[in-house]
């Protein structure tokens, strides 16, 4: 059922935005949606282009900044207040002052826990037992608004970054429609960060292809985290004779070698880390499908070892 409260403001131009806005439409009417353009080579869909044509809600495009505070030069919002999610362009303290009641980010951490661009990833990275979804009023300074209210979520040990992007996505849509009605209503205020949450700040940052590298003289614990965190994107690699594998899957033993070095345990491919040992689970040599560890070393056993002797 849709929520009776007048039309809102959506900015989100990313896949997450696509599936938030597909959920959201179940609950609110959206006077407009204001996403990135069409890429100039782009032939397929576009993820929340598509979803608003479904909608027949009006759509703006802005690619830049400037070209976002030129779209609100001309256009005159009626709603009170935006939602924005996964958008990607800074939004100017002018087109945030259009909106009487602000507008409102879904943060995918507790904030200030994460601030900046890649919260999820860095919630696995960092071993955290925890993390959530923050509903925080923009500002121009990076992630430092005040919040409306948030919500955790639990982290399982093997939660790799698609998971948990797709279960914030739900948490995120959960909060907005239980908060964004109060908040409409004025029966919900906002208050500083570290009042609500007691969380230490921290920050995010954007990946580089060099983060997918396995350095085998970090524990193997954080490397089981990377191989999680970056199963997208970088994708966490390692040397296989003259190009590489990914790994896809991975579980660490309690067991010492000097690091780098390469050998099978339980029929299963491992290497010795500074601390510990990473055996690899599921791997993908270059222009192969995934495949199990066991499979692997069927056809890559001489060149995963080179000149190691294996124990089995």
């Amino acid at each position: 059922m849709k929520n009776a409260l007048e039309p809102i403001i959506f900015f989100g131009s990313g896949p997450v935005a696509a599936k938030s806005l597909e959920l959201l439409a179940q609950h609110f009417v959206f006077e407009a949606i204001i996403t990135k353009p069409r890429a100039a080579h782009h032939t397929g869909d576009v993820p929340v282009i598509a979803v608003a044509e479904q909608l027949g809600a009006p759509l703006l495009f802005a690619s830049t900044k400037q070209e976002l505070d030129d779209v609100f030069y001309d256009y005159k919002p009626r709603s009170k207040v935006a939602i924005l999610i996964d958008f990607g362009i800074i939004v100017s303290q002018t087109i945030i002052n259009r909106f009487a009641l602000g507008i409102i980010n879904s943060h995918f951490s507790i904030l200030p826990e994460w601030r900046g661009a890649d919260p999820i990833t860095f919630a696995i990275l960092s071993g955290q037992k925890q993390t959530g979804v923050s509903l925080m009023l923009l500002v121009p300074a990076m992630d430092e608004g005040p919040l409306i209210a948030y919500d955790t979520y639990d982290l399982p040990k093997t939660i790799t970054a698609p998971e948990l992007t797709t279960n914030l996505i739900y948490l995120s849509h959960k909060l907005l429609t239980k908060e964004l009605p109060k908040y409409l209503a004025g029966s919900r205020g906002v208050t500083p960060q570290e009042e609500m949450t007691n969380r230490q700040v921290s920050y995010s940052r954007k990946l580089t292809k060099e983060d997918g590298i396995l350095d085998w003289s970090k524990p193997a614990d954080q490397l089981e985290r990377e191989i999680r965190a970056f199963i997208e994107w970088p994708k966490s690699r390692f040397q296989l004779g003259d190009s590489s594998a990914i790994v896809t899957q991975s579980h660490v033993l309690d067991e010492q070698g000097h690091p780098g070095r390469r050998t099978i345990i339980d029929r299963q491919p491992a290497i010795y880390c500074r601390e510990k040992t990473l055996v690899l689970d599921k791997i993908k040599p270059a222009g192969k499908k995934e495949m199990t560890g066991q499979a692997f070393l069927a056809g890559y056993k001489n060149i995963f070892l080179g000149a190691q002797a294996a124990r089995s």
